[in-house]
This record gives structure tokens, C-alpha cells and sequence, in this order.
């Protein structure tokens, strides 16, 4: 990938960074274990992201 990237580029991809996060914990806790996994979740590798 490019070193140089335009600053709209950049911040989607921050924002697909944070949308990979696991499911906190105190949320399943809090939950009682309903929620367990992030639906959302992505492979860095194996899935391509459509930033542009």
C-alpha cells in the first residue's frame, strides 16, 4: 500500500480498524453471555476493505 494517503482515505480506514474490535468484556457480562462475538469482525488478511 501507498505511504502517502489522502487524509479521507486514512480516516476510513481508522474507522474500519475500530469496527474489528473484539466485544468488550463488561458487555458480556452484562448481557449474560447473549452477546459474545462482533458480527462485524475482519480479517486483516483475507478480507478486502472498499475504502478507495
Amino acid at each position: 500500500m501507498a505511504a502517502r494517503k489522502s487524509t479521507p482515505r486514512k480516516i476510513r480506514l481508522i474507522k474500519k480498524t475500530k469496527q474489528t474490535s473484539p466485544v468488550p468484556a463488561w458487555v458480556i457480562l452484562r448481557t449474560k453471555r447473549g452477546v459474545r462475538t462482533n458480527p462485524k469482525r475482519r480479517q486483516w488478511r483475507s478480507t478486502d476493505v472498499e475504502v478507495g
